[in-house]
């Protein structure tokens, strides 16, 4: 059956491989992003694969636009059936060095984006009793890693957010929520996160300049032959397993590198499934 979906984020990388491979499996998609003069990666893309996907603006950080665009789907569709929460930045920077504005931005667009869209979404999958909030987090949103200690708090809060969720929303109306923790997408480190660096500032000359350089070094290398980086459209397939699984797990990730770089905190429970079935059974029986 097809799908209304409305993917946010899909300027670049893998929110474009998101609804483009979502429009090919023949769901109704609707992809948005802030701002509408970036759209043509996202057109050349689905004219390529021969697919029709609805671009709208959506900013995550304005309520206003979020509510508009799922007002103007519900009205056209009278539902929405899945939210994929895609929309995010990273940022590398010690936390002695960041600024207030910084994290701020930072933990505004990659959680609070999250909590604002689905909660635009949820009173009409709550009205209906269906419904499914897949939220892009990482293996970040597992594992501390280094110089990113805001980006993981962000995606930290993201993990904690949809189990809440998922304790008491899913066995009360029906409405499912999954995180996908993906390891690295090839390309997005050093075109995205090392332009975030020059921009806030560059690598500056400190105590922690040895520890960053060896880093950001490592990151570069990694990606050349590694099976730690996948490519966008790797990933959407399996967004799109996700989308089209009749019980959807509460997390998963991507790739056989990110299953072993985060097996000591999921080893037991892969699928989170029996975690959030103990929370439910602790709290609402």
């Amino acid at each position: 059956m097809s799908k209304i979906i409305l993917v946010t984020g899909t300027s670049t990388g893998l929110g474009i491989s998101i609804a483009v491979q979502a429009a090919k499996a023949g769901h109704i998609v609707y992809a948005t992003m802030r701002n509408l003069a970036k759209r043509e990666e996202l057109d050349v893309a689905a004219k390529t694969a021969g697919v029709v996907v609805n671009v709208m603006a959506l900013d995550v950080q304005s309520p206003e636009t979020i509510a508009a665009a799922v007002e103007q789907i519900i009205q056209e569709h009278g539902r929405i059936d899945t939210l994929v929460n895609n929309a995010g930045s990273g940022f590398v920077r010690n936390i002695e060095q960041a600024g207030d504005a910084e994290i701020q931005q930072v933990m505004d667009v990659n959680f609070m984006g999250v909590v604002r869209c689905t909660r635009a979404v949820l009173p009409q999958m709550r009205a209906k009793k269906s419904g499914h909030v897949i939220n892009i987090s990482s293996v970040g949103g597992l594992v501390g890693q280094p110089f990113n200690e805001i980006y993981c708090g962000a995606k930290f809060a993201v993990e904690g957010f949809t189990e809440a969720l998922a304790s008491y929303v899913t066995p009360g109306f029906g409405i499912n929520f999954t995180t996908i923790e993906p390891g690295g997408i090839a390309t997005e480190f050093s075109n995205n996160v090392l332009k975030q660096v020059a921009e806030t500032g560059g690598m500056l000359d400190d105590d922690y300049l040895p520890l960053l350089q060896k880093y950001v070094g490592g990151s570069q290398n990694r990606q050349d032959g590694s099976d730690i980086y996948q490519t966008a459209d790797q990933v959407a397939e399996v967004v799109m397993k996700v989308i089209d699984a009749e019980h959807p797990p509460l997390r998963t990730r991507t790739s056989a590198w990110s299953e072993e770089f985060t097996k000591l905190k999921t080893g037991l429970d892969p699928d989170g499934r029996k975690q959030r079935d103990l929370v439910v059974e602790s709290f609402l029986n």
